[in-house]
């Protein structure tokens, strides 16, 4: 408690410093910096949300300053430092309503803002992934979606890194058991890889990177079409055409996924289980 009451009135005299007075500017700047001196303070004493508080303030300063990258860095260490209040919380099983992760989401949004205001879509996608992994690994992996989702695309002048978001999104949504949802991102990938990668001259066949994500796409695909079984009139031709490869008419003797496919076919539990570990 004193802890508080002493950040409370440290807090309370920067802010006043920044009234406006008769025929006075405030001094933003020198506030900003003391803002962010009480902020480094409170994160020595692992007092987390204080410090966050402090790095929102400084964030306000920096904005009346018109110092978008300033705003942007406060910003940012104010989401992080939220986010490990709630981390923390959640270890020790305190009650709470998610506040600390609410304010982080809302820390994490306005700093991706900046950043595409600035014209700075990497550094906004990165701040999208890193809340969406924060998301995923809080097993919130439905609200994680929307921001790998926009992380991708901010990517779109990385085709590799926008590929793996989208790949994140899909992992998500067998997480969420919407396999559907799933198979058709999925699907998307291994079409975006095969008209925006690099190909073997005279081919359609991706190389490098793009090889490794279709090679990946194809084996979840076939898996996600296994467990679904859709019927013929609803499956799709790219569907159709990943399934003809694996049929029987299609047999490889030295290909596990021709295996598999065939188990599933016969309904041959045993034989799956045996396949397991050499799949993995």
């Amino acid at each position: 408690m004193a802890a508080e009451g002493d950040f409370l009135m440290r807090y309370r005299a920067v802010s006043n410093k920044l009234k406006k007075r008769f025929l006075r500017k405030p001094n933003v700047a020198e506030a900003s910096e003391q803002f962010g001196q009480l902020a480094k303070e409170l994160k020595q004493q692992d007092c987390l949300q204080y410090a966050a508080f402090c790095d929102l303030a400084m964030a306000r300063c920096e904005q009346t300053l018109f110092n978008a990258p300033g705003e942007a860095l406060a910003l940012t260490d104010a989401a992080r430092l939220f986010l490990l209040s709630e981390k923390e919380n959640r270890a020790l099983q305190a009650p709470g309503f998610d506040e600390h992760l609410q304010a982080a989401l809302n820390c994490y949004s306005f700093a991706i803002k900046v950043y595409i205001e600035m014209n700075q879509p990497v550094m906004a996608a990165s701040l999208s992934l890193e809340l969406g992994n924060a998301l995923k690994e809080m097993n919130r992996p439905g609200e994680a979606i929307v921001h790998y989702q926009r992380a991708a695309e901010l990517q779109t002048q990385q085709p590799i890194e926008s590929l793996l978001s989208m790949g994140e999104m899909a992992t998500c949504k067998i997480l969420t058991r919407d396999y559907d949802g799933a198979l058709s991102v999925l699907t998307e990938i291994q079409l975006m890889c095969q008209e925006r990668g690099l190909q073997l001259p005279g081919t359609s066949t991706p190389v490098g990177a793009f090889l490794d994500i279709v090679a990946k796409c194809e084996i979840s695909r076939v898996l996600l079409l296994m467990l679904l079984e859709p019927p013929p009139q609803k499956l799709l031709p790219e569907h159709a055409q990943t399934l003809e490869r694996y049929a029987w008419e299609s047999f490889d003797p030295h290909s596990q996924g021709n295996y598999t496919t065939m188990a599933c076919q016969e309904k041959d539990t045993e034989s799956l289980k045996s396949l397991q570990p050499e799949l993995w």
